[in-house]
């Protein structure tokens, strides 16, 4: 059988032949979490009438694969630990408790966790006295420019979330379009992702632009507002707490949430879970994130 794109993505990544420093940062607990936090915001529960994903994507592989691409394009180690945690205060359920927070637009309420979650985890620490890094600089993921850039610029992580988001969800990458865009890339001044070819940086944009439009739906819309009123009002009845979201999985929180009986926990997970595409009312829509993307081509901005 043939092997899954995220396989064959890993595959293209050299994961196989990672830097072998890498290798025991992949067994941090707080890393570790990420396996049990889906990439598309607790969406992998919801209706399949509005959500049908292709694969299975978790935190953890986003995390893994933006590390390997950052150390595939600069060979930086620091940047390569640095991009590896660089989701580690994801929540379950993701943007959605950006939601919660009314953060729509930054989408980035969540990252204050950042510091807390990687001081208090002693094994990579220990990980990092090993190899002589300052756990500062893995803090601040955002000095780093292959791992974080500003829009509308490329960095390993925005990249990264277009071929995830592509193979999955909005379902315009293939295998071929894989290799395509791993042989296509290129560095350039500040260390921003570029590309050789015109045909590769359009077709990056297109996927990008193709994310933005699923992300701005009124299925979409609502379905981020409900589940973060589901989580809203499970924190607001001493069900859950809100640091729960930073330590547990999507998995426990959902069993612990649907365990209370409370009617109206059990309804709302039932229209969540259940809800057909016809039955999304017309709502006024949130102003969201735009995912807007400029790549470079030989160095120069691509004209749009």
């Amino acid at each position: 059988m043939k092997e899954s794109l995220l396989e064959y993505y890993l595959d293209k990544l050299n994961y196989k032949t990672k830097p072998q420093f890498l290798e025991k940062y992949l067994q941090t607990p707080c890393l570790l979490r990420l396996k049990k936090v889906g990439y598309f915001c607790g969406m992998d529960y919801a209706s399949k009438d509005i959500y049908n994903f292709k694969e299975k994507i978790t935190r953890y592989d986003h995390s893994l694969t933006v590390a390997l691409l950052t150390w595939k394009c600069s060979k930086d180690m620091k940047a390569t630990i640095a991009g590896l945690f660089h989701d580690i205060a994801t929540p379950c359920f993701s943007h959605v408790i950006d939601y919660m927070n009314n953060d729509y637009e930054k989408q980035e309420s969540t990252e204050q966790y950042t510091e807390k979650i990687l001081r208090n985890d002693e094994y990579l620490k220990k990980c990092l006295k090993e190899d002589n890094i300052e756990i500062e600089d893995i803090i601040n993921f955002k000095k780093y420019n292959i791992v974080d850039n500003d829009r509308p610029k490329v960095c390993s992580d925005r990249l990264d979330g277009v071929i995830l988001t592509g193979i999955s969800w909005t379902k315009n990458i293939n295998y071929e379009d894989i290799e395509n865009i791993i042989n296509d890339i290129e560095i350039y001044n500040n260390d921003e992702i570029g590309f050789r070819t015109e045909k590769v940086a359009n077709f990056v944009l297109e996927v990008s632009k193709s994310i933005d439009i699923y992300c701005h739906t009124k299925e979409d819309n609502y379905m981020m507002e409900l589940l973060a009123s589901i989580t809203r009002y499970g924190i607001e009845r001493n069900y859950i707490t809100y640091d729960e979201l930073y330590y547990s999985t999507e998995e426990d929180i959902i069993i612990k949430l649907k365990n209370t009986k409370d009617n109206k926990i059990i309804s709302d997970f039932k229209l969540f879970e259940s809800i057909s595409i016809d039955d999304i009312p017309d709502i006024n829509l949130t102003k969201v994130k735009i995912r807007d993307l400029n790549p470079l081509v030989q160095g120069k901005r691509l004209v749009i």
